[in-house]
């Protein structure tokens, strides 16, 4: 079995990383929805792919099989995410052997949402409370794991103030994280605000921005709402303009999304993280886009 490389290693190369996150099917015809997705991105060789974890542990074996689809099937670089919901450290290093065992070495390392139903994260029996302590766990049982984390450039909903969050981010990177993922944002101000305060505090790894091509008003309303992003009235006044039209909402969408990216990559970022809903259209339309 080919073990996947480290994506730090690619960061090294200082080349312009593309990323793109899946979330893991529900069923079969989900996966192979899944798959063409896929296939069709292969086209555009992301440098890696990630697949997500879903509150509770609740896609553990999902997440596992999606990951190795797109690993042993479509020859994807793919970075699995972990979270420590409702898991003891002893599974969190079951999973981590598993994870190992597949040839995966990287993991985005995250605390996790609580389950459904919850307002507040409460740790399992002998579990973690935080991503730091998960980044320390992983690091311990397998020291070449290369571990990805969260940041936010508008702050964690539960943080107290932005200090308080930068202090979280910081211990994440002290224990052994590469790299930070940011949260969606539609603001560059707010990405570059976020890299110079990461900056003053010391924080010398790559900050990769996470963005997110808007599809539909209501869901993106949601998504802000749930992750204390902000929707800029320019692009809520084009979006209400689009009315019930979807695919005008997506075309004005990509564009913000290409223009978004563009401006980021003239001004440093090390690449870009795509939130692509499985949907392959928006990906590749961003990549074509930035290829003309």
């Amino acid at each position: 079995m080919v073990s996947d490389r480290p994506i730090s290693e690619l960061f090294a190369q200082h080349r312009t990383l593309r990323s793109l996150e899946f979330f893991p099917p529900k069923d079969d015809a989900q996966m192979e929805a899944m798959r063409s997705a896929a296939a069709a991105l292969k086209r555009i060789s992301p440098s890696f792919v990630s697949v997500t974890y879903g509150a509770g542990g609740g896609t553990r074996e999902r997440t596992a099989r999606a990951s190795a689809m797109l690993k042993d099937e479509f020859g994807f670089t793919v970075m699995p995410h972990l979270t420590c919901v409702g898991h003891s450290r002893a599974e969190l290093n079951d999973l981590a052997d598993r994870i190992h065992a597949g040839g995966f070495r990287n993991i985005m390392a995250l605390r996790g949402d609580p389950p459904k139903g919850d307002t507040t994260f409460v740790p399992a029996p002998d579990g973690l409370s935080h991503a730091s302590e998960l980044v320390a766990l992983l690091k311990a049982r397998h020291p070449e794991f290369c571990l990805g984390v969260a940041g936010y450039p508008e702050k964690h909903p539960e943080a107290a103030s932005l200090d308080a969050d930068l202090d979280h981010l910081k211990r994440k990177v002290d224990a052994g994280a590469s790299f930070v993922t940011t949260q969606l944002f539609f603001d560059n101000s707010a990405y570059y605000s976020f890299v110079a305060r990461c900056q003053r505090r010391g924080l010398a790894v790559p900050i990769v921005p996470g963005i997110m091509p808007v599809l539909s008003l209501k869901q993106i309303q949601r998504f802000t709402t749930m992750c204390g992003a902000t929707l800029p009235a320019k692009l809520i006044k084009r979006l209400e303009a689009a009315g019930e039209a979807p695919e005008i909402v997506e075309a004005l969408g990509l564009d913000w999304a290409l223009t978004q990216i563009r401006e980021l990559l003239a001004n440093g970022a090390p690449g870009y993280h795509l939130y692509i809903m499985n949907r392959a259209k928006s990906a590749l339309a961003l990549a074509a886009g930035l290829a003309a």
